[in-house]
């Protein structure tokens, strides 16, 4: 039988068994065996795994164990199904011929139930070489074939899965073998190896965690703060490794402190200039070393940047203007045009600001600002650009109320002169005459010349108004001339019509509303010539507001007709009038005899008060 052999738990276990006797032996009733667990002599009463003659068995071998092999053949092979972990350990085998003829052997198996498969892995892992990691799981059921998979392989590099079925003394192991290279990343990193038995619940899996060995892989260095002269800082070191490095800061040549760990650190007190320069952390074990470097800078503000003087150029030439300074750490350099950024920001103690073939925009006031975290300091100069005049778009002739106004308008440096010239008559203006006048104004380099035509101009061929004027600019540097021409659209002419037409139709409409108006209010006061032939109870009163405008009260009372005589409209006009009471009386007047109807006359009297 097999020295070893191994079953999953809750599978089952075939254990190959052959046997021999004397060739003298002759079997008495056949030929029976017994199994016994742990030890081989029944004196000293082992469990009883399995017998033949009976069913009489250990408790924890009932409906579990099976002879596969036949006796007479001398094979005793035994099958024990549903195994757990209390059944590990040695079995013993024992031939009953009968009478006295009785064999005990004292070969043995030893049983191993497991509860997960095994993994072969290698004593050392070292990184980036190749390694090759084995899975068993035990194949000694009949009733039951295993599957091995991996786990947790989806991070590794190209991993090779190959399998392989090995029999060994009757015993059976399934394997798989996974092949791939590590790297540092995959220290600790877990992986896993999974046995199934299909067709059945059981699954068994065991996980390993990597052991990667690597030289120092990383060195992290920095600087706590930034300090200035006089001042302390601590230099921090951390390594990634495995195993633990031994790690030593350096300055120079000179080694300032090591110790065993995976960080360490470095104080240094009242700095000086002298302390300035590398400092170098190393990081070491048997696989390798690896160190990183860092500068320590004693930290000052900007010096006051050096520019060049103030220039004057003519426009087209070109120039470079220098700036440089001294700080730590090393300042930036801004370049600003009357407060706006040009050019480049430059981290460095020297910047060249490149003008080329410059434009009257280029003339202002240039500044260099250097600056860093501690401090900020600047100088300024003025660029100059002398130019040609340039004619300016505003430049133009519009139409005012005394007659035409021209515009012209003009920058260059020096300041250009400004003339008009008037074609049609051969006049050169720059200052006021009878007919025109003249008025100039400077803004900066920014020249404009006004003058006002007191005509309108000459008919054009086409029946609109034109005006002929030319604009003459110059300085030292050269001299232009343009020609502004007004010509009056008939859309103008237009809005003048459509305005005219206007205005006479807002005039009729008040007109026709104060008529209106007028005649509502005799409505309501009554109609004159309603018939008064029949006299009411009581004589009908009107009252109307009468507006305070002489020149209508006398223009009422000359319609009126009346015969009587009115006092002098002197004397009225020095009244105010406040109301008017009209009473028509049916009959003849004061101190007469009543006539007949077409004979009766109607009077008023007219009170003031």
């Amino acid at each position: 039988m097999p020295r070893d052999i191994s079953a999953m738990t809750n599978s089952c276990v075939v254990i190959p068994c052959t046997f021999m006797y004397p060739s003298g032996v002759r079997p008495y009733r056949g030929v029976h065996g017994i199994w016994y667990f742990g030890q081989p002599y029944p004196q000293l009463f082992p469990p009883v795994v399995f017998k033949s003659r009976t069913d009489i068995v250990h408790e924890s071998y009932k409906g579990r164990t099976k002879l596969l092999g036949d006796l007479t053949q001398k094979n005793c092979t035994l099958q024990i199904s549903n195994i757990g972990p209390e059944h590990s350990g040695r079995y013993y085998f024992r031939a009953d011929l009968g009478g006295a003829n009785m064999f005990t052997y004292p070969d043995f198996t030893e049983l191993k139930v497991l509860d997960q498969p095994s993994i072969d892995v290698p004593e050392e892992i070292v990184s980036d070489e190749s390694l090759e990691l084995t899975c068993y799981a035990p194949d000694n059921c009949p009733d039951m074939s295993p599957e091995i998979h991996w786990m947790y392989t989806d991070y590794l590099p190209e991993p090779l899965f190959t399998t392989d079925y090995v029999e060994e003394s009757n015993t059976a192991v399934l394997s798989s073998t996974l092949t791939f290279t590590p790297r540092p990343v995959h220290n600790g990193q877990l992986l896993g190896c999974r046995v199934h038995y299909p067709n059945t619940t059981f699954i068994y899996e065991r996980l390993i965690s990597l052991d990667i060995k690597y030289a120092p892989r990383s060195v992290w260095v920095n600087i706590s703060q930034e300090v200035m002269e006089g001042s302390s800082v601590v230099l921090h070191c951390e390594i990634d490794s495995n195993p633990m490095p031994r790690i030593s800061w350096h300055f120079g040549d000179e080694e300032l402190s090591s110790d065993s760990a995976f960080n360490a650190s470095l104080y240094l007190e009242d700095l000086t200039p002298v302390q300035e320069g590398v400092y170098t952390c190393v990081g070491e074990n048997d696989y390798g070393s690896m160190n990183t470097s860092m500068y320590l800078a004693i930290k000052y503000p900007p010096r006051e940047p050096w520019v060049n003087e103030s220039l004057t150029v003519q426009e087209g030439s070109s120039l470079a203007l220098h700036c440089s300074t001294q700080g730590s750490p090393a300042p930036t350099l801004t370049w600003l045009k009357d407060g706006e950024l040009v050019g480049t920001i430059t981290a460095d103690e020297l910047s060249v600001l490149e003008l080329v073939e410059v434009t009257p925009q280029a003339h202002g006031h240039y500044r260099c600002l250097a600056e860093n975290e501690y401090g900020r300091a600047s100088s300024s100069l003025n660029i100059t650009v002398e130019f040609a005049p340039i004619f300016l778009d505003d430049s133009k002739c519009t139409v005012v109320r005394e007659g035409v106004q021209c515009v012209c308008m003009a920058t260059g440096n020096p300041e250009p002169v400004i003339e008009f010239y008037l074609p049609d008559l051969n006049i050169t203006i720059n200052e006021t005459n009878g007919r025109f006048s003249y008025y100039t104004h400077t803004d900066g380099y920014t020249s404009t010349a006004v003058i006002k035509l007191r005509g309108k101009g000459e008919q054009a061929n086409n029946g609109g108004t034109a005006v002929h004027v030319h604009c003459s600019m110059s300085n030292m540097y050269g001299a232009e001339t343009i020609r502004l021409e007004l010509q009056q659209e008939k859309k103008y002419m237009m809005a003048v019509i459509v305005g005219t037409i206007g205005g006479v139709a807002v005039i009729a409409f008040i007109i026709a509303a104060v008529r209106y108006v007028g005649h509502n209010n005799k409505k309501e006061n009554g109609n004159p010539g309603q018939d008064l032939g029949s006299k009411p109870e009581n004589p009908s009163m009107f009252y109307s507001a009468v507006k305070k405008d002489k020149q209508s009260l006398r223009k009422k009372v000359g319609e009126e007709g009346d015969s009587q005589p009115v006092s002098s409209m002197a004397s009225l006009e020095r009244q105010e009038l406040n109301y008017a009471a009209l009473s028509f009386i049916r009959g003849s007047p004061r101190g007469r005899a009543t006539g007949t109807r077409e004979d009766s006359s109607e009077y008023t009297e007219i009170k003031t008060k």
